[in-house]
């Protein structure tokens, strides 16, 4: 597809432009050139080591991790707006974000997960997403069935719990270091990406990707209703159960790392929506890469408008995509599930 080659380029270009760019400007064909450095194992001279440290160990683990979640973040908001038939749903309408936050405020207060060391917060905060997520299908399961409306309520009203019991830790807690985490954690950032983060984030958020690939004409099925997809021999309750373990493992894992980055889920697959129409096969194929570039860009600004200071993901996601989304909405009279 000529749109995923444009992508995959645009995508390729703009991990090298944004690797380079920041408080050190460093120009596309040497970033290149230690990159290649880095993977080939070349040498390089004695004067370049810092050059090559601000490459390889600071920028390039941030902006391959702001990638994957742009990528991971469009394909969730696909397939769950196919899934409970809802053009408002994105990946955190399950309370995901918000029992992340909670996992992570309670670690930072209570010290848990100490042996992990610096991966302690993130574990907190993936442990929160899965229990949120488990109580999701607990609440919402009727007599094992799963309806998309009792789905989106249960996650509505999940999520102002859960942002009750994080005020109450926040409340309680001895000094104001919970708030600033919930700051990171309901704003969004790459500041801590790392090395050692990324194995575990590639591996589930690119498998994740291939399923809900394969999962396209199921969606296509869903997003027409139940009736509908009973009549063609679907069985809508149990495809939406395996969804909702794809999704929330997914979303799980990203919001470990990165925080809840609002907007991205909601509006591109809406965005892609309008460019290649609504068969789901299709917007799984574009999604992932316009996500991913979108986020690589949006990360490089946060790193560089206010530096030193780093601008929250989410202020920025808002206030670049609100304005472009609703242009778009006026060009071209876009429907959910159609151009």
């Amino acid at each position: 597809m000529l749109t995923c080659a444009v992508l995959t380029a645009l995508l390729l270009v703009s991990v090298v432009v944004a690797i380079g760019l920041g408080p050190a400007v460093i120009g596309p064909a040497e970033t290149a050139r230690h990159l290649w450095a880095a993977l080939s194992g070349g040498r390089i001279d004695a004067d370049e080591v810092t050059t090559y440290q601000i490459i390889w160990q600071i920028r390039t683990p941030r902006v391959l991790l702001a990638a994957l979640v742009g990528a991971g973040l469009s394909a969730v908001g696909v397939a769950i707006q196919a899934m409970v038939r809802n053009a408002l749903a994105d990946p955190f309408v399950l309370g995901v974000s918000s029992g992340a936050s909670v996992g992570a405020v309670a670690v930072t207060v209570t010290g848990g997960f100490a042996a992990l060391g610096v991966y302690a917060v993130s574990a907190g905060a993936f442990t929160g997403a899965l229990l949120a997520s488990l109580l999701v299908y607990v609440a919402a399961s009727r007599r094992g069935a799963l309806s998309p409306l009792r789905l989106v309520l249960t996650g509505v009203a999940l999520s102002l719990g859960f942002q009750a019991v994080m005020s109450l830790i926040i409340y309680f807690a001895p000094d104001s270091e919970a708030t600033s985490m919930v700051l990171y954690w309901t704003m969004g950032s790459f500041g801590a990406a790392t090395w050692g983060a990324l194995p575990v984030v590639s591996f589930v958020v690119l498998s994740g990707l291939l399923v809900l690939h394969r999962y396209g004409r199921a969606l296509d099925v869903l997003s027409l209703g139940d009736e509908t997809a009973a009549s063609l021999g679907l069985d809508a309750d149990r495809h939406r159960k395996v969804l909702l373990v794809i999704v929330s493992l997914v979303t799980g894992v990203m919001v470990a790392v990165s925080g809840a980055v609002a907007f991205v889920g909601l509006v591109m697959p809406h965005v892609v929506r309008m460019v290649v129409g609504a068969p789901h096969a299709r917007v799984l194929a574009v999604a992932p890469l316009a996500g991913a570039v979108f986020m690589v860009w949006v990360d490089l600004a946060a790193r560089t408008l206010a530096a030193p200071r780093e601008l929250p993901l989410g202020v920025i996601t808002a206030l670049v995509g609100v304005p472009v989304f609703l242009t778009l909405m006026r060009r071209r009279g876009y429907t959910f599930g159609g151009r």
